[in-house]
């Protein structure tokens, strides 16, 4: 019998992000706090939001609006790294990055959670910039994903081809 896997990856849904970005910007269009202060929200590159407005207050407001989209869709708060509001002229900018991929670091303390986890019979291999979980037996697989689904390790972690 062959042994069964699962993946650990961290990936948003961009489309999911998308229509979090597009809500916030027509919430702060239409929200009457938000009247006259110029704030706006969009992306920037592919993996990048810029949230503008006149004054700094508004612009983290602006920035907790967008959060809240973004937790109503399911989309992990360890997936967006927000900035600083900056001066920039007249107005306030916030820039903030999506994070998708696990990084070696992240990757290693993952690794050495499962190891150190006493599970027998269950490896964990570093593939790029996701771990690849195998074991023998299912049901320590699935105690693996509990005890990482509990774990907090500084990424939005995801469970995938699970066989």
């Amino acid at each position: 019998m062959a042994d069964a896997s699962f993946d650990v990856v961290s990936k948003f849904d961009r489309q999911e992000v998308d229509n979090a970005v597009n809500q916030a910007a027509k919430e702060l269009s239409t929200r009457f706090d938000f009247r006259g202060v110029n704030a706006g929200i969009e992306w920037a590159g592919d993996e990048g939001i810029t949230i503008t407005a006149d004054t700094e207050e508004r612009c983290k407001a602006a920035l907790d609006v967008f959060i809240e989209k973004l937790v109503r869709r399911n989309i992990s708060m360890k997936a967006f790294e927000p900035g600083e509001p900056t001066p920039t002229g007249k107005t306030y900018k916030l820039s903030g990055t999506l994070v998708q991929g696990i990084d070696s670091e992240h990757a290693k303390k993952i690794t050495k959670a499962v190891r150190d986890g006493g599970f027998k019979g269950v490896q964990a291999r570093i593939q790029g910039d996701e771990l690849r979980v195998s074991g023998k037996k299912r049901d320590d697989l699935q105690a693996v994903i509990a005890m990482l689904k509990e774990g907090d390790f500084g990424v939005a972690l995801q469970f995938v081809n699970y066989r």
